[in-house]
């Protein structure tokens, strides 16, 4: 009705006369529409109220400068908060160490610890210079008990200096998919240098949990401990392992400089489900921990995973590919999916925002092998009289078709020509 009016009184004559009448009433009929506009919004004020407060209710609280949660099978990141914000790790740099050593190292090594190593600052554990450990042993050391003394003993090891190591940890990492990580040691205590990212930690853990050695290690809540100088047992500093356990927690990793504040790496595993939290700058311990808390919660509960079985087939431009072995994907509860498939066979799962929540590469399907199959390709390959038997018969009809009007035309030339 307010649009109609509006076209009913534009189109009034517009002379002299009756300019201010058609201006008065255009003014009443904007009226109308801003009416109809305020009116409008704010009947949907409540609506959009609700659907925020309902995202905000949902979402964890978390207190700590940067965080994020990643599923670790297929890197879908459930939360962040300042996640590409470069940040100081700590101890959280021996993840990669660890994976770098076990990956490009030979764990059954004997190494010699060096004066370097032996008064190196922080936390140790208490290598004696000159002592022979198996760089297996350097890297439990490392993970579970944090020691910076085992960090650059690995270092030295693997590329003869803690500077020619950083260079080449570097060149590692980003190797791996860390795009914005500089690591200037192997044990994170502190160089203004010495940054990288939530997102890039999550990444490198997702990485090195692949690994069974570095998985069995970051694991690891106790191990006993022989050394020149020190014989006890170690346990692991993480919280959530021991002191206040929490259900599923897989491995973790701590740290802490006063630059950094306190960093913590969590992996936990329930139901089917794999994810990594990582907290940075957390302003006390108690901070930290129950920010992972908040982060682990919010997965298994507002979480589930789908599976995707091994065999299934997904056709697409008249080609089928298959899935080699199960596969799984994280969702949310109010969450729905679709699963397109590329004509290169790139399984994409995506939710109803058509935001990409998972993506997997399918092989191409091999035709069936069945002896009905095989005894075809058989015949085929010998010629089965049975199934050229017609060819073979119009094709020597033919045959002798052409060498009869051979003959006939050789003995009777004239004939022919007068034929034709």
């Amino acid at each position: 009705m307010i649009i109609k009016d509006a076209i009913r009184e534009v189109g009034i004559h517009s002379d002299k006369k009756t300019v201010p009448l058609i201006d008065n009433r255009l003014r009443r009929v904007m009226k109308k529409i801003l009416v109809f506009c305020l009116i409008t919004i704010t009947l949907n004020i409540p609506f959009y109220s609700k659907v925020l407060a309902a995202d905000f209710k949902n979402s964890p609280h978390v207190n700590s400068e940067a965080v994020i949660l990643m599923e670790e099978k297929t890197g879908r990141v459930l939360y962040e908060k300042n996640a590409d914000l470069n940040m100081y790790p700590a101890s959280l740099t021996k993840v990669a160490t660890a994976i770098y050593a076990i990956e490009k190292g030979n764990l059954n090594d004997i190494v010699s610890v060096s004066k370097n190593a032996r008064n190196v600052d922080g936390t140790r554990v208490y290598l004696e210079e000159g002592e022979k450990v198996p760089l297996k042993k350097l890297v439990q050391g490392l993970l579970i008990n944090s020691g910076n003394d085992a960090g650059v003993a690995i270092a030295e090891h693997m590329d003869s200096s803690e500077k020619a190591f950083a260079t080449t940890l570097n060149k590692y990492v980003w190797g791996i998919g860390l795009q914005d990580t500089n690591f200037e040691n192997p044990h994170g205590l502190f160089n203004p240098k010495h940054t990288t990212t939530a997102r890039d930690l999550a990444k490198i853990t997702q990485y090195a949990m692949k690994n069974e050695e570095f998985r069995e290690i970051f694991g690891t809540k106790e191990l006993k401990w022989e050394g020149v100088a020190w014989e006890t047992t170690l346990f692991n500093h993480h919280k959530l392992m021991r002191e206040r356990p929490y259900e599923g927690v897989t491995g973790g990793k701590t740290g802490y400089v006063d630059q950094s504040g306190q960093t913590l790496i969590t992996t936990a595993t329930r139901e089917g489900m794999s994810v990594i939290a990582v907290i940075l700058k957390g302003q006390t311990q108690a901070v930290s921990y129950n920010d992972t808390i908040e982060l682990l919660d919010y997965a298994f509960t507002g979480f589930k995973v789908i599976d995707i079985p091994k065999g299934k087939e997904f056709k697409t431009n008249n080609n089928t590919f298959v899935t080699e072995a199960n596969k799984s994907f994280p969702i949310s509860k109010n969450e729905k999916v679709r699963e397109d498939i590329t004509g290169a066979g790139v399984l994409e799962i995506r939710n109803q925002d058509q935001a990409l929540i998972a993506s997997f590469q399918l092989n191409k399907a091999k035709k069936p092998e069945t002896i009905e199959g095989r005894q075809k390709e058989k015949q085929d390959e010998g010629l089965n009289p049975k199934k050229y038997s017609y060819y073979h018969i119009v094709s020597l009809l033919l045959g002798i078709s052409i060498l009869c009007f051979f003959f006939r035309f050789r003995r009777n030339k004239k004939r022919f020509k007068k034929y034709c």
